[in-house]
């Protein structure tokens, strides 16, 4: 039998790092494997929002055409 590792949660209103799922959904951020990861989950989301910025941006220059390039 295979133990669930623990889930850590960043609490939105407090800034604080939760084990489990302590508060509600919408004042949460996770799941996180580590206390850590939980803290920095600000700084994740940030670096995750730029790669599907960038990502975006490419599908719709490939879908679009690139307007720069005419």
């Amino acid at each position: 039998m295979s133990k669930r590792k623990p889930e850590w949660f960043l609490n939105t209103v407090t800034g604080e790092p939760e084990l489990g799922k302590q508060s509600p959904a919408d004042r949460r951020m996770g799941p996180y494997q580590s206390y850590e990861e939980a803290l920095n989950a600000w700084k994740i989301a940030k670096k995750r929002n730029k790669a599907w910025e960038e990502e975006d941006r490419r599908w719709r220059q490939e879908w679009e055409g690139d307007p720069e390039s005419s």
